[in-house]
């Protein structure tokens, strides 16, 4: 993340700011609140685009999905109990 990092961007689309979910993990310039959040951003749209794709979905689009819970279940202790 550069000096010009803005938040609420990463958070409106989390997969421009960020390569993967994991990378997210290692920000330290963002709180475990703001991890999170942004986590659930991600896996809100990730489950949003397969839903949209349903049976045409690339392979991909599952795969994502269960990194970016992955990612969340480790700074919740996998208690990920928000809606997405």
């Amino acid at each position: 993340m550069s000096d010009s990092f803005d938040y609420e961007k990463a958070l409106e689309n989390p997969a421009l700011a960020f390569d993967t979910p994991e990378v997210v993990l290692t920000q330290a310039r963002l709180s475990d609140a703001q991890k999170i959040d942004i986590l659930r951003r991600w896996k809100f749209d990730a489950t949003e685009i397969a839903d949209a794709e349903g049976e045409g979905m690339p392979d991909d689009k599952p795969l994502l999905e269960r990194r970016v819970a992955l990612a969340l279940e480790t700074l919740t202790d996998g208690n990920d109990v928000e809606p997405a």
